[in-house]
């Protein structure tokens, strides 16, 4: 029995910045505040918070002026920097390049079609933290489209400006895109530019994974039940691999599934540290081996 683990598995650099950021900062502090789970997996989480990382929510920074909080990779809407400024609260800005990027996209985006009576929509998880902060550079005027059949909110005549969050399913991004073509064709506008903003990383790590999952008999998937990005790239795995299930912890792990098999494979979404596979693989080993 071989157990590996996929050597493109592990955190975005996004992720590892605003990681490394928090970790610099508790090493100088041992106490760091952050805007919500600085990456959704729960291991990670409560790893960082033996350090020091204290998580919050925006009405309980309120009651911490003066204090110094991390803004994760997801981003914050600009409400937040105000929120900051009048509070005297100190901010370690980790938001990811490509979301920054993003949000300046949209931003200019949305000047642009309030002059033409026109519409942002951003394809993407409601709630989810990225798309509160893409929202936020709208005033929070963005059209939010969930599936690529969610569009009836769209108004067809008027101008459309499309964006998608970063961490999307590429295959429904571009099928969201076809239906709004078809909607567009039908009522007459000729105003409608879609913008290609899902993060490379992760349009690049379906393709990766395909050939992972090929390669192993039993598919080990590790992603935090929270995490937009585990939920797709497993449900991507599962259509190559059939013999893939997603655990958080090792605890979760399905030893009678795993033993007898030739080769095991393990990895995870890009915001499963790369620990944890390593924890898991020992786990596996251990006992299947014996």
């Amino acid at each position: 029995m071989s157990v590996v683990i996929d050597e493109n598995a592990g955190f975005c650099f996004g992720v590892v910045k605003a990681i490394a950021a928090a970790e610099e900062q508790l090493g100088l502090s041992r106490s760091l505040y952050c805007l919500g789970d600085i990456v959704h997996n729960n291991e990670e989480v409560r790893r960082l918070s033996n350090l020091g990382l204290v998580v919050i929510d925006h009405q309980q920074m309120e009651a911490l002026p003066g204090a110094t909080v991390l803004i994760r990779a997801h981003g914050e809407p600009p409400s937040t920097y105000a929120a900051a400024q009048r509070l005297g609260v100190k901010l370690i800005d980790a938001t990811c390049p490509i979301v920054l990027a993003l949000q300046k996209k949209i931003r200019e985006g949305y000047e642009a079609m309030r002059s033409v009576d026109g519409q942002v929509v951003i394809f993407g998880k409601k709630g989810h933290a990225e798309v509160i902060g893409l929202n936020g550079q709208t005033h929070n005027s963005a059209i939010i489209v969930s599936t690529p059949d969610d569009i009836a909110s769209i108004d067809f005549r008027r101008p459309i400006r499309l964006y998608s969050q970063t961490t999307q399913s590429k295959e429904e991004y571009n099928r969201l895109i076809d239906n709004i073509r078809n909607a567009v064709a039908n009522e007459g506008t000729s105003d409608f530019v879609a913008y290609n903003t899902i993060c490379s990383r992760v349009s690049n790590r379906a393709t990766q994974l395909e050939s992972f999952a090929r390669s192993v008999d039993r598919l080990v998937f590790v992603s935090g039940a929270n995490s937009s990005n585990g939920h797709y790239l497993y449900e991507y795995c599962l259509k190559v691999q059939p013999q893939t299930r997603m655990i958080a912890s090792p605890e979760a792990l399905d030893f009678e599934w795993l033993k007898g098999v030739h080769r095991i494979g393990i990895t995870g979404a890009t915001s499963t540290p790369r620990w944890l596979m390593e924890e898991i693989r020992q786990s596996i080993i251990s006992v299947c081996e014996n």
